[in-house]
């Protein structure tokens, strides 16, 4: 609150550890979250030649890798973090009980970060042609939101992450945190229809 008045922090991005982990998921055959869609232009690894139990250990492994890259701070870990080789400053896992991510993620680093260095320069590109329209959007949807319930909107924080998803569409990937297609981020009047029930669903 500031001076009374409720208070909302909205921050968009398209983060390259998120990116990153979205890619590595693919490649290495992880199914889960199972809502998500897939990220276009990325190869998809439908069949991994791993035993159940191995994929058990692995898809354990990358959840929790997941919930760190995605709020770090709602899901410390409980062992040391450690940057991974090859992966620069963007892949940090736990120093003990991660041997199986690894192994996996190992081979793909050099595709991976590319990938994400490029997708998050196009979205940085993209955001910067428009200055204001990110934060009108949002200042909009929570206007509206306010008219609707005859109230002023709570005290929030809301996350975006604005990725390259098949699907159009906005999904949870935590607590407070969305991932939005960037296709639909740049539909002003779609992007204000799909942003309504999480704003309401917050505020």
């Amino acid at each position: 609150m500031q001076g009374g008045q409720p208070e909302w922090v909205i921050r968009e991005d398209a983060a390259q550890p998120v990116l990153l982990a979205l890619y590595l998921r693919q490649v290495i055959g992880i199914r889960s979250p199972d809502e998500l869609p897939t990220l276009r232009r990325v190869p998809i690894n439908a069949h991994p030649s791993r035993s159940e139990d191995a994929q058990a250990r692995l898809e354990r492994d990358w959840r929790e890798y997941w919930a760190m890259t995605v709020e770090p701070q709602a899901h410390p870990s409980p062992v040391p973090l450690e940057l991974i080789d090859g992966f620069e400053t963007l892949v940090a896992l736990p120093s003990a009980g991660s041997a199986t991510l690894r192994e996996a993620i190992a081979p793909h680093a050099a595709d991976a970060v590319d990938f994400a260095r490029l997708a998050n320069s196009r979205y940085t590109r993209e955001a910067s042609a428009r200055p204001g329209v990110s934060y009108r959007a949002y200042a909009s949807a929570i206007a509206e939101h306010e008219r609707r319930v005859g109230r002023r909107a709570h005290s929030f924080e809301l996350n975006v992450q604005v990725l390259p998803l098949a699907q159009r569409g906005v999904w949870w990937i935590g607590s407070l945190t969305v991932a939005v297609t960037d296709g639909l981020r740049a539909d002003v009047a779609a992007f204000d229809s799909a942003i309504h029930p999480i704003i309401a669903e917050l505020a």
